[in-house]
């Protein structure tokens, strides 16, 4: 037995859990269908889709996506509140219940030992003219089912690997692929190895276009047109760092397979002696900003955590804090982690000012400093004016006291930090005594 063949025989469904899958999902169909009935909802047709209706989900995941599709007449007034109407009778029956939003809302519910998501839609012609973003998923169903009939089980071992090297899911939290870009790939390149081999050689602008209806030029790292709609990438979600990662794990497995890039072993969160020994052998600086989140869903929070990771290494690039390494952890709480060649500069800055011949800019030059208490010593090299000031923010955590706040935060986060936060440095930063965190520091000094 082949090692894919040991690993699809780990993660394939067996008969008795796909004929559970199929029970539970024809009881919310059934379900949804009367319940539209009694409210007098006429035109609804219940679709059960995503990787369970295509037979490619891998053992264990009992998720199930039921779609409420409405006539293409229905106004999105009446999607929203009558399909709310059905879920929420629909999830009489369930627990765990939860509305949630992506364009418009939808349920989220816990039934019979799956997780289920009741999703509103309208049911149009073609996915060219959907009115809502989720129109389109009923297309890709039976796209997929139509094409990938022999090829399931290479899109359940590449799902596993690209889960296992941390490439798999398109939500703003991993960047990563999705359930219905795998497949099209698979689709494309024939089988789990094909597409090992060929992603070896992948190069950023790479367009995979299988129907050769395209429209629109997109700049993303991979382009793979949607065969459902020749205006959309597949891929967009897909960041680059996770296209060079996916690259990177086909690579390393093509020259030495191992049942670690499915399977990784589980990173054990570090302990107080390992996160001080990382720490004093790097001889660098680590600045935590720790705080408590929003209550965000994490395709709102994340995209935040981001931009303020990226507006704090602004921050500190602009006063000559030189970054080494970034990164940001949520849980409970969130800490946005810096790694800086120092926490402190001197008092002293040299600042460059305007050539001497230029006569009215070297004069408001020699105005503004001559006299301030800023100034150290002003002078002439290489025939610019040059001031020796005092620098305003001398360590890393100044820097932050005073400037943080006026960061572009993004909405949620900027009134989070105004309400509080807490600076760590350096060893001060094995006082988080969260496993998942610790965890993350693994991650970390392995390199992520």
């Amino acid at each position: 037995m082949t090692l894919e063949e040991q690993v699809l025989e780990r993660i394939k469904p067996s008969p008795a859990e796909k004929e559970k899958l199929q029970e539970v999902a024809s009881e919310l169909l059934a379900r949804v269908s009367t319940v539209a009935r009694i409210n007098g909802i006429e035109g609804i047709v219940p679709k059960l889709v995503g990787s369970a209706a295509r037979n490619t989900w891998i053992s264990g995941t009992h998720d199930l996506d039921v779609f409420i599709s409405f006539p293409e007449s229905a106004s999105r007034e009446e999607l929203e509140e009558n399909g709310l109407l059905i879920a929420r009778e629909v999830a009489e029956n369930g627990t765990n219940v939860e509305e949630r939003y992506a364009e418009h809302p939808y349920l989220n519910i816990h039934y019979k030992g799956f997780d289920v998501d009741l999703v509103p839609c309208f049911a149009v012609e073609s996915a060219a003219e959907i009115k809502s973003a989720v129109d389109r998923t009923p297309f890709h169903n039976e796209f997929i089912k139509m094409s990938i009939t022999g090829r399931e089980d290479d899109v359940l071992i590449m799902k596993q690997f690209m889960k296992g090297t941390g490439t798999y899911g398109s939500e703003l939290r991993t960047q990563g692929f999705s359930g219905y870009l795998t497949e099209l790939l698979i689709v494309h390149y024939g089988s789990f190895r094909n597409l090992i081999i060929s992603a070896c050689n992948w190069k950023p602008g790479l367009v995979i276009d299988m129907l050769e209806h395209g429209t629109l030029k997109h700049e993303d790292p991979l382009v793979v047109v949607d065969p459902t709609d020749p205006k959309r990438n597949v891929a967009a979600a897909l960041s680059l760092n996770q296209f060079a990662r996916f690259i990177d794990a086909c690579r390393s497995y093509y020259d030495e397979p191992s049942e670690e890039y499915f399977f990784p072993k589980c990173k054990e969160p570090m302990s107080d002696d390992e996160i001080i020994k990382m720490i004093n052998s790097r001889r660098s600086a680590f600045v935590a900003i720790y705080f408590n989140p929003p209550d965000l869903v994490d395709d709102i929070l994340y995209p935040q955590l981001d931009k303020m990771e990226q507006a704090i290494r602004a921050l500190f690039e602009e006063y000559e804090f030189h970054v080494i390494n970034s990164g940001y952890w949520a849980n409970e709480e969130a800490i946005i982690l810096i790694e800086l060649t120092t926490s402190q500069l001197p008092f002293v800055k040299k600042h460059r000012g305007p050539p001497v011949w230029s006569y009215a800019h070297a004069k408001g030059f020699k105005d503004k400093y001559v006299g301030s208490d800023e100034l150290f010593s002003l002078y002439i090299e290489d025939g610019f004016y040059i001031a020796d000031i005092r620098r305003k923010f001398t360590t890393a955590k100044e820097l932050l006291e005073g400037k943080l706040q006026q960061c572009s935060l993004g909405k949620h986060l900027c009134k989070t930090v105004e309400s509080g936060f807490t600076i760590l440095e350096n060893t001060d930063i094995a006082k988080v005594n969260d496993p998942n965190f610790r965890k993350f520091l693994r991650k970390w000094e392995q390199g992520r």
